[in-house]
């Protein structure tokens, strides 16, 4: 059972990245997935979440920016990036939901460099 976090590199101030978290041994479409950051020397931090339902919720620095997506097909969850800031700069991490409702599974984290 694993995430696998890919897509991550370096980009300038503006331009879009795909995150892509695909799963083995855990079906995404039954469970919450969520993306997460940490930026070096900070704490990490909560960027957006899909449901099972498909529902999607946000934090306040990548909404209208950032759009989280659900391959069911492929069990892939993806993080859509546009508009890219240098204080977008972090490790992006994958976790999945458990039975028990908690993140109990995460991927390796990928790094995202927003060049100014």
């Amino acid at each position: 059972v694993q995430l696998q976090a890919s897509g991550g590199g370096l980009v300038q101030a503006g331009g879009s990245l795909r995150l892509s978290c695909a799963a083995s041994g855990r079906t995404f479409s039954r469970y919450t997935t969520g993306w997460f950051r940490q930026a070096p020397g900070k704490e990490r931090e909560f960027v957006a979440t899909i449901s099972w339902s498909g529902g999607s919720t946000y934090a306040t620095s990548s909404k209208g920016r950032f759009t989280i997506l659900r391959d069911d097909a492929k069990n892939t969850v993806y993080l859509q990036m546009n508009s890219l800031k240098p204080e977008d700069t972090a490790v992006y991490y994958c976790a999945v939901t458990g039975r028990g409702g908690s993140y109990d599974l995460w991927g390796q984290g990928t790094q995202v460099t927003v060049s100014s």
